[in-house]
C-alpha cells in the first residue's frame, strides 16, 4: 500500500515553515494551486485566498518568517482517495519573541496525481488573535433583545 499524498504534504509543509526550505514543497503543489487560509487578513495580511503556485509558495515563506512549528496534533483525520480533511492543534512559537501561541486549525486539501491542487484552512482566529495580541479581547454582552439575526 502507498502512502496517502496527505502525509507526505504535511511533513513537508512543517519542513517548509520551520526550515525555510521550499523546494520539496514546490514540487507537491499545482502550477494552479487554490490556496485559501481564513482568518484575519487585517492583522495577518498573507491570509486569504491566493492562486498558483508562487502566491502559495509566497504564503507559506511569509508564514516561516512569523513562526516556528513546534507541535501539531491530529485530532480528526478523514483520507478520500485524492483528498484529504482534518482538525489539528498546532502549537508554534513567534520568531521575533518567541512566545508561544496554540491554534486550532481546519483543514481541506484535494490533490490530482499527487499534487495539491486546492487547500482551505479554517483558523480559530478569536483565540489567534488574543495570543498575538498578548491580551483578552472584551466583547459586549449579547443579551436577548440584541438580535444579530433578526427574521
Amino acid at each position: 500500500m502507498t502512502e496517502h499524498c496527505f502525509w507526505r504534504f504535511s511533513r513537508t509543509l512543517v519542513r517548509a515553515i520551520n526550515d525555510r526550505y521550499f523546494d520539496d514543497i514546490k514540487v507537491l503543489m499545482d502550477e494552479n494551486v487554490r490556496w485559501a487560509l481564513y482568518g484575519p487578513i487585517d492583522m495577518f495580511p498573507y491570509l486569504g485566498t491566493r492562486y498558483g503556485r508562487a502566491a502559495a509558495l509566497d504564503v507559506i515563506s511569509r508564514i516561516s518568517n512569523d513562526v516556528r512549528i513546534s507541535r501539531f496534533d491530529r485530532e480528526t483525520v478523514v483520507l478520500g482517495i485524492d483528498s484529504a480533511a482534518s482538525i489539528l492543534s498546532c502549537c508554534m512559537t513567534t520568531r521575533r519573541s518567541d512566545r508561544p501561541i496554540a491554534v486550532r486549525v481546519a483543514h481541506f486539501a484535494q490533490f490530482s496525481s499527487g499534487r495539491l491542487m486546492k487547500m482551505d484552512v479554517l483558523l480559530d482566529t478569536f483565540d489567534l488573535v488574543e495570543q498575538a495580541l498578548g491580551r483578552s479581547i472584551r466583547l459586549p454582552r449579547m443579551n436577548d433583545t440584541d438580535r444579530a439575526c433578526e427574521p
